[in-house]
């Protein structure tokens, strides 16, 4: 079990494996590292060196009361950097990590950061407001965080319906995945997943997508039924300064574990363009 101790005391787990280009895995919420299981076996496969990490207040990290937003989790994983001492290394973020590597890269990368890939991923940002009038209204993440007063009934429900598109009708399920979800979610501190609700939905990462210069790949799904797509993907592409959007139509949300073989493959494919 390999984990430092950042500047405000917090222990971050992670792990690190192979040799090789870095490839740093940003996950979920309210999840964990071992979300990319099936990345992590791949890329090390293919000759690359792989890390992954549990943000603060998620899997086996410390469940603190204090840092639970972006600022403070885009530092945490640049102090991780710094221990490791990773160079031309690329970074993979899923729906609120994509808004951590956005902010990471934006902010601490400068010199260290070869790519990016945002899949799924909540930039530029999520809820609805005057400036951003096709995001997903307030009352949704307010009963996201209503919810959270039974969140282990909550932790089954949203992956056993659209978090892996499983509600969808004539859709393929697999009990293992949302047993898998409810273990990692189950993991984390619940104060830390109650304050990542307003960070996941309204940090407002515009700003860091139009700072970043390195190539990124955005991946979305038309069928997101929790980072909706038309509010996210395209405009996140058309933000960067060197931005390209790969669109799936009927991917759910969790798509780098349902359709793993093709969101590697994709993911390969970039990492050596």
């Amino acid at each position: 079990m390999a984990f430092i101790t950042t500047s405000d005391g917090t222990e971050i787990f992670y792990k690190d494996w192979g040799k090789g280009q870095p490839i740093m895995f940003h996950h979920g919420w309210p999840l964990s590292a071992d979300d990319w299981d099936s990345q992590m076996l791949f890329f090390l496969a293919q000759g690359y060196r792989v890390i992954a990490h549990d943000r603060r207040g998620h899997g086996r990290s410390t469940q603190t009361w204090q840092g639970n937003d972006m600022d403070t989790y885009a530092a945490d994983a640049a102090e991780l950097v710094t221990h490791l001492g990773l160079t031309d290394a690329i970074h993979v973020g899923h729906s609120t990590g994509g808004g951590e590597v956005a902010r990471y890269v934006a902010q601490h990368g400068n010199g260290r950061v070869a790519k990016a890939a945002l899949i799924s991923a909540i930039p530029p940002v999520m809820v609805k407001s005057e400036s951003n009038p096709g995001g997903t209204p307030i009352e949704v993440f307010d009963g996201f965080r209503a919810a959270m007063a039974n969140r282990a009934q909550f932790y089954r429900d949203v992956p056993e319906g659209p978090f892996y598109g499983f509600n969808r009708p004539g859709a393929k399920v697999y009990p293992g995945l949302i047993d898998n979800w409810w273990r990692q979610g189950m993991m984390g501190g619940t104060l830390a997943h109650y304050e990542c609700i307003k960070v996941f939905s309204e940090t407002d990462l515009t700003e860091d997508l139009k700072a970043i210069d390195v190539p990124v790949l955005v991946m979305h799904s038309e069928d997101d039924q929790i980072v909706p797509f038309a509010d996210s993907g395209p405009l996140a592409a058309k933000l960067l300064k060197n931005g390209t959007l790969k669109v799936y139509k009927d991917f759910p949300h969790g798509m780098p574990s349902t359709h793993a073989d093709i969101v590697n493959a994709e993911l390969l494919a970039f990492f050596k363009a």
